[in-house]
């Protein structure tokens, strides 16, 4: 999933005011708290992207034609996206 980075920050910024609102977690430097967070989120988000990519190009390359947004096509695309997140996971 793309998202700008305008978008990342406003998430970022939620996560943080609901740890601080919430007594989650004390935060004694905000701005660097705010800045792994952004980071993580990039990191997660790319990551999410590249398994995109990759679970797209396994279903093109399967023998017979799944046409994009069939239900054969979710469902495939749903079982190889979580068997990638499992396997970069190990």
């Amino acid at each position: 999933m793309r998202l700008s980075d305008n978008r990342i920050s406003h998430l970022a910024h939620l996560i943080i005011d609901d740890l601080r609102k919430g007594g989650v977690a004390e935060l004694p430097n905000e701005g660097r708290a705010l800045a792994e967070t952004k980071q993580a989120l990039h990191e997660f988000f790319q990551k999410e992207d590249q398994i995109d990519e990759l679970v797209r190009k396994k279903i093109q390359s399967l023998s017979r034609h799944v046409p994009p947004g069939s239900r054969e096509w979710d469902v495939l695309y749903r079982k190889y996206f979580e068997e990638e997140l499992r396997r970069q996971r190990r």
